[in-house]
Order: C-alpha cells, then structure tokens, then sequence
C-alpha cells in the first residue's frame, strides 16, 4: 500500500498551496517523494476535489488553512486522485479547459484514475501521458 500526504504550502502574499508527497517502500526503506506542487488557479479549481478527499481520510474541511504545519494522510485512492488532478491542471491557463478536465477526473472510476497516475509518474515520459490524459479530458489540442 502506498501512503499519499498533503502538504500546506503557505506563500508571503497570504495564500497557500498544497504539496502531494508518496511515500514508497523500497529496498533502503521507505522513501518518499514530492508527486506534485500547485497554487493559484489549479489549486483554486481543485480545492473541492481537494476537500472532497480530506473528509474521505477522516479530516473536516476547515482543517486545511493556510497555518496547518501537519501533514494530511490520504487515504491511497484519494492521494492518486488528488495528485492526477494536479499534474493534470497545474501548467494550464484557462480556466474553463481547468474546469472540464477537474470534472471529468471527478467521474472517473479509482481503476482509471491508477491508470492514469502510473502512466503519469511511472513511465520515461510522464509529460506525454499527461498531453493525452488532457487532450482525452478536455477535447482540445
């Protein structure tokens, strides 16, 4: 089982982002990761989806603010769905293109969004998998 934490990224202009880390059991013990940082818009968007899972792990959602020091534990469906949905949002711009592709994720069963994570992170090009992911989502080139 891998464990997914959420991190509160707070900024100097008084919002945050959030930080989604994973932890793996490997040969030298565990270790773990960042999967994928977001803030601003992509955040913004997400931040039901967000939400969403805190309550699923067992948090309220008024447990994530800006001066939280502790990690979320996610559960493991929920950190693959949260870190998809960012990596899948973070280097876009328009809001709408945003909006459809976070709704889509939404809908999407827990086998297509492990799918898609390990294609994501898995792979000697995760950049492309998520142009597809995007494209497939969104509709758009």
């Amino acid at each position: 089982m891998r464990e997914f934490t959420l991190h509160v990224l707070p900024s100097p202009d008084g919002h945050y982002g959030v930080e989604v880390r994973q932890r793996l059991n490997g040969r030298q013990g565990p270790q773990e990761y960042t999967v994928v940082r977001a803030w601003g818009t992509p955040f913004q968007v997400a931040v039901s989806q967000i939400l969403e899972a805190l309550r699923r792990s067992g948090y309220r959602a008024g447990d994530l603010h800006r001066g939280r020091k502790a990690p979320f534990v996610l559960k493991e469906e929920w950190g693959v769905r949260v870190a998809l949905l960012l990596m899948a949002l973070k280097p876009l711009r328009k809001t709408s293109r945003m909006e459809r592709i976070a709704d889509a994720i939404a809908e999407m069963s827990d086998e297509e969004c492990y799918y898609w994570f390990s294609k994501c992170v898995k792979t000697n090009r995760p950049y492309s998998a998520l142009r597809a992911l995007r494209v497939l989502l969104a509709g758009e080139h």
